[in-house]
């Protein structure tokens, strides 16, 4: 059985601002959000995102902001999924909970060793212009990972 996928808005914002959202759908057919994380896009979605309605935050949005906690509410929901999620404090409390994540520059790794991008060097150097933070190891790692050292 295919995981289900389920983003953070950060992956969805930085995705959109360098026009690279189409990479989630290419890579994952659809992507499960929360009404709230559609919020906090702030903008139409395509019709591959499938929009779920949380009533009940498990008290996560005690320690996280609410798209973050809706994410991981969700997540929780299906038995075999995957988050997207790019923030330290919230891939932590995933990680506590034992759920399988991963964030917006893997999701680049594994565009271009799918042969949907050709390279994620330039894909980084755009998210950067729009002011994407990222740890520069992480960088090396995954460049080292892509053979783009």
């Amino acid at each position: 059985m295919d995981k289900v996928v389920i983003a953070d808005a950060s992956c969805l914002i930085a995705l959109d601002n360098i026009d690279h959202l189409y990479l989630l759908q290419r890579l994952f057919l659809n992507i499960h959000i929360t009404e709230i994380i559609a919020d906090e896009f702030g903008s139409s979605l395509p019709d591959w995102f499938l929009i779920h309605q949380i009533s009940n935050l498990k008290e996560l949005d005690l320690v996280l902001d609410p798209g973050e906690a809706s994410a991981l509410t969700l997540v929780l929901s299906f038995e075999n999924a995957l988050v997207i999620i790019d923030e330290k404090k919230g891939r932590k409390v995933a990680i506590e909970l034992g759920l399988t994540i991963t964030g917006t520059l893997k999701i680049l790794l594994l565009a271009k060793q799918k042969d949907i991008i050709p390279a994620i060097k330039p894909v980084i150097g755009l998210l950067e212009a729009k002011s994407f933070r990222f740890s520069k190891s992480i960088i090396t790692e995954l460049l080292l990972l892509a053979n783009e050292s």
